[in-house]
């Protein structure tokens, strides 16, 4: 599906550069109205409205294969093109593995890390397990007993918890992990008693322990995260921080000009008003990091994931 945002159609100059007189070419790779696609739409929306960037953008939403679908078209159509851009994220960089996909994160051009989405580890409201000692220790009595509720089988949920097992000496394959199409469904089979634990992001768990439905036991942040009272991980004795982070690339090939072009444009973005509301409405933390930081990340990241994927046998 491809929706045209216009815009005024002066041109504009950043840090000496003449802006592309063309709206910008933006792939999401995931479907209408998920992480993806806002992450691809809301950048282009806050820039137009500083007057940032007001010529305008085309995108294209091809979910599947954790992203690598997107990722493959977006590749193979955008080589050299300076004005094409991509969402992508953590859950990109293990669907890649996932997927034997052919087509990598070293085809595309870093540009910037944007946001981020502190994970939670919630359990029932009345459940015996009050923290995580508890869940350590439950997992270490019979790890196949302890059921864990979460997104996609590879995804940040699943990776946050076999960290958690790596990290408690256990083995990462032995998991008992039933993934769930959302937080919601994970939340439902909490309360019933069809899992033992639930993992997902502060956005979507927060409101539902706000609302007394689940009781929140640790967050995967360095430290304490604001309006939550549950130590992280790393504080309660497991060394784990993790987080469903997405940022932009742009095209294979990009031209270092290019590259300068967006980075100006991300920069002046990213201290904008416009902004900082978004992140406010979307409950996003602030997560940037630019230019050869983010490529030096997106690394870092590639080997801790990869490890872990196949230490809990997903991948070989």
């Amino acid at each position: 599906m491809i929706r045209t945002i216009f815009a005024a159609s002066v041109a504009v100059s950043l840090s000496g550069l003449a802006a592309l007189a063309d709206p910008a070419v933006v792939m999401a790779p995931g479907g209408a109205g998920g992480g993806y696609d806002a992450m691809a739409r809301l950048p282009f929306e806050a820039m137009a409205a500083e007057g940032i960037f007001t010529d305008g953008a085309n995108f294209t939403n091809k979910g599947g294969a954790g992203g690598t679908i997107g990722l493959t078209e977006f590749v193979n159509g955008n080589r050299g093109n300076d004005n094409a851009v991509m969402s992508m994220g953590v859950i990109m960089v293990g669907g890649i593995l996932l997927n034997n996909s052919p087509i990598t994160l070293d085809d595309v051009t870093p540009l910037v890390r944007l946001s981020n989405d502190t994970g939670v580890i919630a359990v029932a409201t009345d459940s015996p397990i009050q923290t995580v000692d508890d869940l350590v220790a439950a997992m270490k009595a019979d790890i196949g007993a302890v059921s864990i509720g979460g997104g996609s089988a590879g995804g940040i949920d699943h990776i946050v918890m076999a960290l958690v097992a790596k990290a408690s000496d256990l083995d990462p394959a032995k998991l008992n992990y039933i993934p769930y199409d959302s937080g919601a469904e994970a939340v439902t089979a909490l309360g019933g008693g069809a899992i033992t634990v639930a993992v997902s992001g502060v956005s979507e768990f927060k409101p539902m322990a706000d609302a007394g439905r689940i009781r929140i036991i640790a967050v995967t942040s360095e430290g304490r995260f604001e309006g939550i009272d549950a130590p992280s991980l790393t504080e309660a004795g497991v060394p784990v921080v993790a987080g469903n982070w997405r940022g932009i690339v742009g095209a294979p090939d990009m031209t270092a000009e290019g590259k300068a072009m967006w980075l100006d444009r991300f920069a002046k973005m990213h201290e904008s008003q416009a902004w900082k509301d978004i992140l406010a409405k979307q409950g996003w933390e602030d997560a940037y990091l630019a230019g050869d930081e983010f490529a030096a990340f997106l690394e870092t990241e590639k080997t801790r994931i990869g490890e872990i994927l196949k230490e809990a046998g997903l991948v070989q």
